[in-house]
C-alpha cells in the first residue's frame, strides 16, 4: 500500500482500482485487506489521512504516505525479497487427476490456457493504455520490468498449458489402448 500511495493520495476505493491496472498479475489486494492497511499505516505515523466531501455521497477518506512512510517503504524497498509459498489449485487436481475422468483434466487445463491468453491480452492493453498514459515518468521502465514478468510468466503458462494437453492426450489414448486390449 505504501508504494502505490508513493503514485499519489489515494482513497481505499482509488487504491483498489489502480492496483488492478497496475500490479494485479503479481500482488493483489481486496477491499477486506485494505482499508484497515490505510487506517494500521495512518496509526503509525506512516500515512496521514483527510476527508474530502462529496455531493450526495458519504465523505472519502484520502490517504498520503509521510515522511516516515517514505523512510519506511525504501527501507523495506532495500531489505532482500522473501521467498512465496505459491498455492496453484489446477495443479492440485492435476496431480490427483487419476481420480476422475481424463476429460475433467483435459478441459481444466484448457480453460486454463483460454485464460491466460486472455491475460496476455491484457498486458498488452495495459502497456498501450496505461503505462505510456504517464510517459515520461521515472516509474515507467519499472513498471515495464513488472509487465514484461507477466508476459513471460504468463507465456511460459501456455507453453507448458500445451505440453501438459499433449501429455493429457497421450493418456487417453494409452487408455483407450488398454480398453481395447481388454475386450
Amino acid at each position: 500500500m505504501m508504494g502505490m500511495l508513493t503514485l499519489q493520495p489515494m482513497s481505499g476505493y482509488d487504491l483498489k482500482k489502480l492496483t488492478e491496472i497496475s500490479i494485479d498479475n503479481f500482488w493483489q489486494e481486496n477491499y477486506a485487506q485494505i482499508y484497515p492497511i490505510l487506517k494500521q499505516l495512518a496509526e503509525e505515523g506512516l500515512a496521514v489521512k483527510h476527508t474530502e466531501k462529496q455531493e450526495g455521497r458519504p465523505e472519502r477518506s484520502i490517504y498520503a504516505l509521510t515522511e516516515m512512510g517514505q523512510q519506511a517503504l525504501q527501507k523495506w524497498l532495500a531489505e532482500p525479497a522473501e521467498d512465496q509459498v505459491e498455492r496453484h489449485e489446477l495443479l492440485l487436481k492435476l496431480f490427483f487427476g487419476v481420480q476422475v475422468p481424463l476429460s475433467v483434466c483435459i478441459e481444466h487445463v484448457r480453460s486454463y490456457r483460454e485464460k491466460q491468453v486472455r491475460t496476455l491480452e491484457t498486458y498488452e492493453q495495459t502497456e498501450s493504455a496505461v503505462i505510456k498514459r504517464y510517459e515520461p515518468n521515472t516509474n515507467v521502465p519499472y513498471w515495464r520490468i513488472a509487465l514484461n514478468y507477466g508476459r513471460h510468466h504468463t507465456r511460459a503458462v501456455i507453453a507448458w498449458c500445451d505440453e501438459t494437453l499433449l501429455a493429457l492426450k497421450e493418456c487417453e489414448e494409452q487408455e483407450a489402448l488398454l480398453a481395447t486390449k481388454n475386450d
